[in-house]
């Protein structure tokens, strides 16, 4: 099966692109956010390629005066990966590693959007992401993360919002590998396994510089994947901390944190220290994440398109809205004592015990 990403020197395998390898949850996606450094108003985007179960689908959301707008759409991939249009919203690259930019068009929900990502810094690349759950893999996947400025526009019920590069950053990855997709597996693990995951994940924007720091622990709270990264804009070189982590605060009665402080510890000596004052979250069902009916890779037929609103206020912990984005603010302290002011996100999904939290179940709450 021969399709347009074939005419491209894009090989990885003696195989036409239409196939990944072999495991059935390959899968390809776009991340977007934008945000103003106040957080009045944010926007996020994704859109996902799942070649072996033929699926592409992707999604839109603005928060703005308080609600959290979602757009949903998923069609057959057709196997040709190169269109990378759901229904009305499209991601085009227009100069690798440095200019993309995001359409949506007419569509039910009230959504529409022309915005366009410049590069502040260059792409980093994360560690590679392998977890299994006994003998099988549940993530086996690499990451690049990029941030930058935003310009266009974005609309909501008629009301259109200018989106300037003075005003707007954000953050955009990519990442492509092996995670859970589509219908869930019809034969679970043996014993069963209860589902842990502790994940963190700070892209930030100053104005001098960029920061990006993540963390998975596993139950006891021992880091299995875990990296910082302070960078320069333009070209400037990343600097990559010798060791990192995170101390968190949470909302008593609830696994979404209160406040935040990263440690950047640098190999030449000295730590940096970030600390952030969540402002309000952002739910990532509104990506696919965990939502009931458009979850990745759901199969919804040939094309359909849909979405949901809410108010930010009536958000809770539970699933679906337990795996957030935090809109904060931040303020760096260098090892010499100076200071800087940023914005940017705190991600978190917090499932299962993490004895350094005080978690123990699944889903039990921080006390008070």
């Amino acid at each position: 099966m021969l399709t347009k990403a074939d005419d491209y020197p894009i090989h990885q395998l003696p195989e036409p692109i239409a196939f990944s390898g072999t495991d059935r949850n390959f899968y390809d996606r776009y991340f977007f956010n934008g945000y103003t450094k106040t957080g009045d108003v944010f926007f996020a985007a994704a859109l996902g390629v799942y070649p072996h179960i033929n699926i592409m689908d992707a999604s839109f959301c603005i928060v703005h005066k308080g609600v959290q707008y979602n757009l949903h759409a998923s069609r057959h991939l057709n196997m040709e990966r190169m269109d990378t249009e759901v229904g009305p919203i499209a991601v085009e690259v227009v100069e690798p590693l440095k200019v993309l930019r995001i359409t949506v068009g007419d569509n039910d929900q009230g959504i529409k959007a022309d915005v366009t990502f410049r590069a502040r810094a260059v792409a980093l690349k994360e560690p590679r992401f392998t977890r299994r759950n006994g003998p099988r893999a549940l993530m086996d996947l690499t990451r690049m993360t990029q941030n930058g400025t935003w310009e266009g526009w974005v609309e909501i019920n008629g009301e259109r919002i200018a989106v300037k590069p003075d005003q707007y950053v954000g953050t955009r990855d990519r990442s492509w590998g092996v995670r859970p997709l589509g219908a869930p597996d019809a034969q679970p693990m043996v014993p069963p396994m209860e589902f842990q995951f502790y994940w963190l994940w700070a892209p930030l924007n100053f104005d001098d510089c960029i920061t990006l720091f993540h963390v998975n622990d596993d139950e006891h709270g021992d880091a299995w994947n875990n990296n910082a990264v302070i960078c320069g804009l333009g070209d400037a070189e990343p600097e990559e901390m010798w060791k990192s982590h995170a101390e968190l605060k949470f909302v008593p009665g609830s696994r979404h944190a209160s406040a935040a402080s990263l440690f950047f510890e640098h190999r030449k000596g000295g730590t940096t220290r970030v600390d952030l004052t969540p402002k309000w979250n952002f739910s990532m069902m509104g990506l696919g994440y965990s939502h009931p009916d458009f979850g990745h890779g759901m199969h919804k037929g040939p094309l359909v398109v849909g979405g949901e609103s809410f108010k930010l206020a009536d958000q809770n912990y539970l699933p679906p809205h337990l795996h957030i984005q935090a809109f904060v603010t931040a303020k760096m302290t260098k090892p010499d004592g100076s200071t800087r002011d940023g914005c940017g996100i705190l991600e978190q999904l917090i499932a299962g015990p993490h004895a350094p939290s005080g978690f123990v179940d699944v889903l039990d709450p921080a006390k008070g």
